[in-house]
């Protein structure tokens, strides 16, 4: 076993085990990523198997490359490269870019975020308004539609028992049909139209199942009825079949995620992995003792061989600000006692509304930095990226929508007149009205007016406007013609220039400190093409418009939000969701109250045991120092209303815990 002489006894099992269908229920901590590089490399090395018949799927781009990092280490960057190792949205990007024209789309479609699509949705509920009585909420609405679409139906599958079914049935229909003539998908269809390709063109599809000889899933307790479907559908044909996860870090049920595709998988080998290589063993007993508590799971028991460790340390405050002061008091004594660095120190909480105090507490500490006093400890807080929602990204990245997809509507309306051209919004409002009329694309329509030849639109038009909608279609003609020839970082700059959109901003931009900030958005932008040229010149792979647009879209929810202070060394600030898969040296679960943990309204949506696992992942993010908190009294609608401890407190034993004064530091 000269390939992994480092691993255990069932890691190796793991490892080895590779024909049929197999679930690795692999603990936290366990050493996964290890278990899962080194069956790749078996496969490859041990077996011969040809790297391009082995596909991995994961969760996060991230996960994804560490597995191709992990696994280039053992076989070398050259087999790694030839890999399919991605997340399952990226995977289904790739294969309706080849496929998608089966189903009425063509393969430049663009891939619409949440946003876009629910401002379609407010334009087609104005034409829904013939339903009695008051409409449901359109968020309300667009949960269902994507619950129903996660669950691989239809709109004809749903049953109309109420005029609220009714509407979303509607909806749905009627949002897909305007998605499908702007060539427009959501992140939702992306899966479902992968299925639906799967089941419907069986013979178009079996390349694809006779290629991919051994699939891998990661995370697989994380996975929705249609991921489930997919992954039975692609190993069809050879049956080896690989899922790896576990069930006590099943926290995504909000999300659509099902817990019984782990806990009914049906398999050939099952293997545990319970050895930790992360935890003391009085966090990982503390752990192991509330998550007992749930019915619904493999039975498991993590263990450690490391010493036993120090007691897990529970303090209660007067207030929340309190419980924040005491917090950061004990993250400098162990800065200063343990040399523990700030970054391996994590505020854990299950809602992002408790975070605040505990920002205003980081910024106003006094802490000893070498021979002098310093205010304010560098900090980060975790959550989805606000980079692509800023407005001079937004419009960039809606150019290049248009110039790869020119049915895309939405990129359509917001460039059109941006930079400002003298499109006004009521030439707008005649080119949409007229476009509804005669049911054409927006953008034929543009072409229309912009020929020498007659149209029964122009002398409804101003000549500033009929020269505007000339020189922007001229501009897209032209752009489509030096993406095609350039570099895409090259024609990406020639656009920019070629727009004057740093006049742009210099002009809209209200302070010199917001033009600079809007400019280095727009030169970030660039640096990212370039990044993403060289990635896919490293890979061997080409670039492409509609590659980058994807790459870029499927990557934005995998990033951090924004860092206060721009150090190396900085505390993070994460909720419970947000930590799953990291680990740090000492974390503090705050806020450890009844009605947050476990969560009031969560308990009814997904219940108690969803609530008992999140609790259970974020203990086992610690390394060594665990210490959980509470308010006694804490604000709520701007009422101070007195708390009780979380239940989950009761279920660790005491002799494991060190209760402490808050001012006890």
């Amino acid at each position: 076993m000269s390939l992994f002489p480092h691993l255990n006894s069932d890691q190796r099992q793991a490892v080895i085990a590779t024909e049929g269908r197999v679930l690795i229920l692999a603990g936290a901590g366990s050493g996964k990523t290890s278990v899962l590089a080194y069956r790749i490399a078996y496969l490859l090395q041990s077996l011969k198997v040809e790297p391009e018949a082995i596909l991995g799927l994961t969760f996060t781009n991230k996960a994804a490359q560490e597995m191709r990092e992990r696994v280039a280490r053992i076989v070398g960057v050259k087999l790694a490269k030839k890999l399919t190792l991605s997340t399952f949205h990226s995977f289904c990007m790739q294969l309706l870019r080849k496929e998608i024209h089966h189903l009425g789309y063509t393969n430049n479609f663009t891939l619409y975020t949440e946003k876009e699509v629910r401002r379609i949705a407010l334009q087609v509920t104005k034409n829904l308004l013939e339903h009695e009585g008051e409409l449901p909420s359109l968020e309300e609405a667009l949960q269902k539609i994507a619950q129903i679409k996660n669950t691989g139906l239809n709109p004809t599958d749903l049953e109309a028992i109420t005029w609220h079914d009714q509407f979303c049935q509607d909806l749905y229909t009627r949002l897909e049909s305007c998605l499908c003539a702007y060539n427009a998908v959501d992140f939702d269809s992306l899966l479902s139209l992968s299925v639906t390709l799967f089941e419907k063109y069986k013979t178009r599809m079996l390349p694809y199942q006779k290629r991919y000889r051994y699939i891998m899933i990661d995370e697989y307790q994380d996975t929705n009825p249609i991921q489930y479907r997919l992954a039975e559908l692609l190993s069809a044909y050879h049956h080896n079949l690989c899922v790896v996860g576990d069930d006590d870090q099943s926290i995504y049920g909000w999300r659509g995620a099902e817990i019984k595709n782990i806990l009914g998988f049906e398999s050939k080998t099952t293997i545990k992995l319970e050895q930790n290589y992360r935890s003391t063993p009085t966090i990982l007993q503390a752990a192991n003792a509330v998550i007992a508590h749930n019915q619904k799971r493999h039975n498991k028991q993590l263990w450690s061989n490391v010493k036993q460790g120090e007691p897990i340390h529970l303090f209660h405050a007067p207030t929340e600000l309190e419980e924040a002061q005491s917090v950061i008091q004990r993250m400098i004594k162990l800065k200063r006692d343990r040399k523990i660095p700030w970054k391996e120190m994590a505020i854990l909480y299950r809602s992002n509304l408790l975070a605040r105090p505990f920002e205003l507490a980081l910024m106003q500490a006094v802490w000893k930095k070498q021979d002098h006093w310093v205010r304010g400890i560098p900090y980060q807080v975790f959550g989805g990226t606000e980079f692509y929602e800023r407005a001079e990204i937004k419009d960039l990245l809606a150019y290049l929508r248009l110039i790869v997809n020119t049915l895309d509507q939405e990129a359509l309306l917001r460039i059109i007149n941006t930079p400002r051209r003298g499109i006004s919004d009521q030439t707008l409002k005649t080119l949409t009205d007229f476009n509804r009329k005669i049911d054409i694309p927006l953008w034929d329509l543009l072409e229309q007016i912009a020929s020498p030849l007659s149209s029964e639109l122009k002398q409804h038009l101003s000549h500033k406007a009929l020269n505007a909608i000339c020189c922007f279609t001229n501009l897209i003609n032209t752009a489509r013609d030096q993406f095609s020839k350039l570099a895409l970082s090259e024609a990406f700059t020639w656009l920019i220039e070629t727009i004057h959109y740093k006049k742009a901003i210099e002009d809209e931009a209200k302070s010199e400190k917001m033009r600079d900030f809007r400019w280095e958005n727009v030169m970030y932008c660039v640096d990212m093409i370039t990044i993403y040229e060289e990635e896919k010149r490293l890979n061997e792979q080409e670039t492409s418009i509609a590659d980058f647009l994807s790459t870029a879209l499927l990557d934005q929810s995998q990033e951090f939000t924004h860092t206060k202070k721009s150090d190396d060394d900085h505390v993070n600030l994460i909720t419970f969701h947000s930590a799953k898969g990291l680990e740090f040296a000492a974390c503090f679960l705050v806020g450890i109250e009844d009605h947050i943990i476990p969560h009031e309204k969560s308990l009814l949506e997904t219940g108690l045991e969803e609530e008992r696992r999140l609790m259970y992942v974020a203990m086992t993010r610690a390394k060594e120092y665990l210490c959980l908190s509470m308010a006694r009294q804490r604000k709520k609608m701007g009422k101070d209303l007195a708390t009780n401890p979380s239940r989950f407190l009761l279920e660790i034993p005491k002799q494991l815990v060190k209760i402490s004064s808050w001012q006890t530091i």
